[in-house]
């Protein structure tokens, strides 16, 4: 079965293509590099031994997409590419609509015109906003998203459900993560943020590295046992097998209108301080960090309740948050060597 992987060299994406093509599939990456690097096909072919090329393509650009799917038969679509920093939405949010709504509704219009069925959606548990009382299932009601970024998901995964339920011969699936953290454990791919890292684990190996000055903890006066703000942090390469088993899902699926939405993540909190911790431990390394004020949008505490990733899936985490943090070390090690 032949994938479309946008966003395919994205953190997420990359690591999709390693187990898309170990379970027999061939990936097709269509990326533009908005947040990517070109470097990672050497990564990638490192570690399959395939020269993937990428199809340079905005996902918004509905002729480019189009003229893709002319040249490719597809079995299915994972959709990784979107915009993701949480502060920049919350500073800019016309463009994270205009660009993660625009994108799925491109996508979704062309699966239709050249009867692709299988489709996986990258979506967030940002869809939950501040939950009640964590762990949240796949029922626990959506709260109003904390973000700009986390309402896009929430939309997207609403069009994609009235698509289906209009379009019988689509089957979907939205995975909604919890907080992607490691790399590849052979360090040829990993997280390759343009910039300032917005997100924890990638700004955290920088202070480590000493690219940054140090580590800046967002709030410490939360309603939790530490202060810091509670995540439920999955090892990139487990999340990327969950989408090898939602491809095989969907396309082992016969049910018309097909639509479902599942937590993909370890099933257990921990809170910035253990993170930090943690990374100490695994590396042998003394962080320097200092705590700053809280950061708009995000949420105080939010972890998986994942039995329905392991029920419907067949799909369970293998790798601990030391494993994360220790291929995430090694990955930045790598990286700033170069």
């Amino acid at each position: 079965m032949k994938i479309l992987v946008t966003g395919g060299t994205g953190f997420i994406g990359s690591h999709t293509v390693v187990e898309l093509q170990s379970a027999g599939f061939e990936p097709v990456i269509l990326d533009n590099y908005y947040n990517s690097n070109e470097k990672v096909l050497t990564g990638l072919k490192n570690i399959t031994g395939v020269a993937y090329s990428c199809h340079t393509i905005d996902c918004t650009n509905e002729e480019a997409v189009r003229t893709l799917f002319k040249n490719e038969a597809f079995d299915g679509v994972i959709h990784f590419a979107a915009y993701k920093a949480v502060g920049e939405s919350v500073e800019k949010p016309l463009k994270y609509y205009e660009n993660n709504i625009g994108s799925l509704l491109v996508l979704l219009k062309v699966m239709q015109e050249f009867g692709v069925s299988n489709f996986v959606f990258s979506s967030s548990c940002t869809v939950y906003g501040q939950p009640d009382s964590p762990p949240v299932t796949e029922d626990t009601p959506r709260k109003p998203a904390a973000s700009p970024y986390g309402n896009t998901k929430a939309i997207c995964e609403d069009i994609i459900r009235d698509h289906v339920f209009s379009n019988p011969g689509l089957k979907a699936l939205s995975l909604r993560y919890f907080n992607p953290v490691g790399a590849h454990p052979t360090a040829e791919i990993g997280e390759l943020p343009l910039g300032v890292p917005s997100n924890l684990v990638p700004y955290l190996t920088q202070a480590a590295a000493g690219l940054r000055e140090k580590l800046v903890v967002f709030g410490d006066d939360y309603n939790t046992p530490d202060g810091s703000c509670i995540r439920d942090f999955i090892h990139v390469v487990d999340l990327a097998k969950a989408h090898v088993k939602a491809i095989e899902l969907l396309n082992s699926q016969t049910e018309a209108n097909y639509y479902d939405v599942i937590n993909v993540g370890t099933g257990e909190g921990n809170s910035v301080f253990e993170l930090i911790n943690t990374f100490e431990e695994a590396n042998g390394i003394k962080l320097a960090y200092t705590v700053g004020p809280r950061r708009a949008g995000d949420v105080e505490k939010i972890w998986a309740q994942a039995d329905k990733a392991t029920t419907v899936l067949q799909w369970t985490p293998e790798k601990t948050l030391t494993d994360s943090l220790r291929d995430a070390w090694n990955w930045q090690q790598k990286i700033t060597k170069k």
